[in-house]
C-alpha cells in the first residue's frame, strides 16, 4: 500500500483522513504493517471468512448437517409450538393483558426523571442479587397489609417476572425425575419451566374448589413441589377452597415438600376483597410466594418478586445470582417510589374499577350476540373470562376465526395436559374500552 503521505497527495485529501482510514482497515483485519517495510493487504481478508451458509465439515468443531440440533429434540418443544401465534398483546381480547391503556405515563415519567437525577452514584455499583432494598421493603409492607403475607424484607427476592421466578425455583429445588403437581388445565409457562430441568409434571384435575388436592395425594404422594394458583386459578379463574388449602399445607409439611404459590391476578377481585394468601396460613415455612407487577402495569414490565422461606433464602439467592447477576436497577428504583408514594395503591383501585366495568360490558355483549353459542362461566376475578361452547363449536375453531379478525381469543384446549373434557375459550377484556369490546363481539358473532 502507498504511504499515508503519498496517498494523501494522490487523492488530494488530508493526511489525517488517510491515517484514520488505514487505522480502521488495520483494526478490521484488511491490512497489516511490517516494521521497516511498509503496509500490505492481508492475505486472508475478513470478507472471505463471512458466509451465509455453514461449510460441510465433519470435524474441527463445526456441526455437520446431519448433526444439527432441532428444537423438537427438547421436551418443551410441543409447549412452544404455536404458543405465540396470534397472541399479539395489542390484539382485541388478548389473554393475560391488563389495562395498558390506563398506564400512568406522565406520572411514571416524572418518577423516572427523579430517580435518574439521583442515580449518579448508584450506576457504578451492582444491586444486591436479592434486589434493590427500598423496593424489597416497599413490597414487603404492601403484601403484608393487602395479602396477609407473613414475611420480612430479608425474604424478598426481586425477579424479572413470574417466569424467571419459576425457572429459578425449578433449578434450585428440582432435578431429573422430580415429581411436580400442576393443575390441569394449568399454566403452560410453569409446565415448561419444570420440564426444562427434567422434572416429571403430574396433572392434577381442577373442579369448583380449585386443585383437587386429594387426587394429587392419592396419585402422586411423593412429589417434591406443588404449583398452585389459589386466588385466581389459571385459566379457569376459580379459587382454592379453605379446606383444600389446609389439606395442601399438611401434605407439604408431612412430606417435606414445597408449594409454589403463584398469586396471579390477586388484585383483580371485583365482588370481594383480596383473599388471604396461602403463604399467610403456612405455619411450617413450606410455601414459596410469587407475585408480579406486569398485569397492573404492562406485559413487558418484567418485574416481580419471591417471598422465600428462611431455609431456602441462600439457595434461591445463589441461583438468582448465577442466572442474571441482578435485576435492572432503574425500574426497581422507580417502582419503589411508585409504591412508597402511594401511587400504586391508587392505580390498583383505578384499574380494578375499569376492569369490572369492561368485564360487565363483555358479558352483556356475549349474552346479546352469542347466547346460543357460549355460556359465560361465573367469576369475580381476573382479566379474562372463560366461555363454554355449545352447538358443536370447538375452541380451536373459534380461536382460528377470531385470529382472522385480529383477535387474541385462545382455546382452552391449549392448557390441558391430557384429554380435553369440555370445549371452551378464553377472552381477555382488560386492554380495550367498552365500545371496542361490544364491536368485537358483534363481529365475532357474524363469523361463527
Amino acid at each position: 500500500m502507498p504511504s499515508t503521505r503519498a496517498l494523501s497527495e494522490m487523492m488530494s485529501i488530508s493526511r489525517n483522513s488517510v491515517i484514520a482510514g488505514y487505522d480502521r482497515l488495520l483494526d478490521e483485519g484488511y491490512i497489516l504493517t511490517r516494521k521497516g517495510s511498509g503496509t500490505y493487504v492481508a492475505h486472508n481478508i475478513p470478507d472471505r471468512s463471512i458466509s451465509n451458509s455453514y461449510p460441510n465439515v465433519q470435524s474441527g468443531g463445526v456441526v455437520a448437517p446431519d448433526e444439527q440440533v432441532h428444537s423438537r429434540d427438547n421436551p418443551v418443544h410441543d409447549l412452544w409450538s404455536n404458543e405465540y401465534e396470534g397472541r399479539g398483546m395489542n390484539r382485541l381480547f388478548a389473554v393475560g393483558v391488563g389495562c395498558t391503556d390506563l398506564f400512568p405515563h406522565a406520572l411514571w415519567g416524572k418518577l423516572l426523571q427523579r430517580v435518574w437525577r439521583q442515580s449518579r452514584h448508584q450506576l457504578g455499583a451492582h444491586t444486591h442479587p436479592c434486589g434493590y432494598l427500598p423496593l424489597r421493603k416497599a413490597v414487603c409492607h404492601y403484601i403484608k397489609t393487602t395479602r396477609g403475607v407473613n414475611c420480612n424484607e430479608e425474604q424478598i427476592i426481586i425477579v424479572n417476572g413470574i417466569q424467571q421466578a419459576l425457572n429459578i425455583t425449578a433449578r434450585a429445588l428440582l432435578s431429573t425425575g422430580s415429581e411436580v403437581w400442576l393443575d390441569d388445565p394449568g399454566y403452560k409457562g410453569a409446565r415448561g419451566a419444570f420440564m426444562s430441568v427434567g422434572a416429571m409434571v403430574r396433572p392434577v384435575p381442577v373442579d369448583s374448589e380449585g386443585m383437587n388436592v386429594r387426587y394429587g395425594i392419592d396419585h402422586f404422594p411423593d412429589a417434591k413441589l406443588a404449583y398452585v394458583v389459589p386466588s385466581d386459578q389459571y385459566p379457569l379463574s376459580g379459587t382454592l377452597s379453605f379446606s383444600r388449602r389446609f389439606e395442601l399445607l399438611e401434605w407439604a409439611r408431612s412430606n417435606r415438600a414445597w408449594i409454589f404459590e403463584d398469586d396471579y391476578n390477586s388484585e383483580f377481585r371485583y365482588a370481594d376483597r383480596s383473599l388471604q394468601a396461602l403463604q399467610g396460613l403456612d405455619q411450617n415455612q413450606r410455601v414459596i410466594y410469587a407475585g408480579t407487577f406486569s398485569k397492573m402495569m404492562y406485559p413487558e414490565f418484567r418485574l416481580g418478586f419471591l417471598v422465600v422461606p428462611p431455609g431456602l433464602q441462600e439457595q434461591i439467592m445463589v441461583t438468582k445470582y448465577f442466572t442474571d447477576l441482578g435485576t435492572s436497577y432503574l425500574e426497581q428504583a422507580v417502582m419503589a417510589n411508585f409504591i412508597g408514594d402511594g401511587h400504586y395503591a391508587s392505580h390498583v383501585r383505578r384499574i380494578r374499577k375499569a376492569c369490572y366495568e369492561r368485564r360487565t360490558v363483555l358479558v352483556n355483549a356475549i349474552h346479546q350476540y352469542l347466547a346460543d353459542k357460549m355460556i359465560v362461566q361465573p367469576s369475580d376475578s381476573g382479566v379474562h373470562i372463560v366461555c363454554w361452547l355449545q352447538n358443536g363449536l370447538t375452541g380451536n375453531e373459534v380461536e382460528e376465526k377470531a385470529r382472522a379478525l385480529g383477535m387474541g381469543i385462545l382455546s382452552l384446549s391449549r392448557y390441558y395436559q391430557g384429554d380435553v373434557s369440555r370445549q371452551g375459550i378464553l377472552i381477555g377484556f382488560a386492554n380495550h374500552p367498552s365500545e371496542a369490546i361490544i364491536d368485537g363481539i358483534r363481529r365475532l358473532a357474524q363469523v361463527i
